[in-house]
């Protein structure tokens, strides 16, 4: 099971919130593939913590459907369906314009600086063919506006969904399915949210998330 060469040890006080973290940002970002066999005692020992807080962590992976078991057997990273995206994806624009349209009187300047700085940092990946930056950079693009939306169910519920598309994109493009014009995607966003116009905004949102399932769908096709 290849891992991370370079690895921080995980303290104590917070370990099995730690060991949660790193196993679902190392299955986000494709680290650890889909189908990929999961050993709690390889793992352990490589963040030099004890079987227990990384078999927690697997459960609680588990009930997420990110690790899939058979008793005694195995444990391993679940596999994806090529039909999950459409499922998802429609949830995720539309709960996104939501989380904008609440986030409409809350919005203020820090905000939008953050949120054209993260439009530069997606720029600066897709320059350099970096794809597991550009999918954060865009991640910290829409979540500012979803923490503003101060609804903790919905940035939860936007926040699980989000750790499945983000597979998605690793496991069909190695990282990313942005392209370019998600920037100017962005910039709009930016430019509605500043003029008060929530209309124009959740429908350039649909648009980037539309266009971003169309490009998901075509990498579906060529890996078939």
């Amino acid at each position: 099971m290849p891992l991370p060469v370079k690895n921080n040890q995980i303290h104590r006080p917070s370990m099995r919130d730690e060991v949660y973290n790193k196993l679902l940002t190392w299955i986000m970002e494709g680290v650890l593939r889909p189908g990929e066999k999961l050993l709690d005692k390889e793992l352990a020992e490589h963040m030099g913590v004890s079987r227990t807080p990384v078999r927690e962590a697997l459960r609680r992976l588990e009930d997420k459907d990110l690790v899939e078991s058979s008793a005694n057997r195995w444990t391993r990273v679940s596999e994806i369906s090529s039909r999950e995206p459409e499922m998802i994806y429609p949830i995720i624009w539309t709960l996104d314009g939501l989380a904008a349209a609440l986030a409409l009187k809350t919005l203020v300047a820090k905000d939008f600086e953050k949120m054209e700085q993260a439009n530069a940092v997606l720029k600066s990946a897709l320059e350099n063919n970096d794809p597991v930056a550009a999918s954060k950079a865009d991640a910290a693009f829409h979540d500012v506006y979803i923490e503003r939306s101060q609804n903790n169910h919905l940035i939860k519920i936007l926040q699980d969904l989000k750790v499945r598309y983000r597979r998605f994109e690793v496991f069909y493009f190695e990282g990313t399915a942005h392209a370019k014009n998600s920037l100017e995607d962005h910039k709009t966003i930016i430019a509605t949210l500043k003029a008060g116009n929530s209309d124009l905004a959740i429908k350039t949102i649909h648009s980037n998330w539309q266009n971003s399932l169309e490009r998901l769908k075509a990498g579906t096709r060529k890996q078939k």
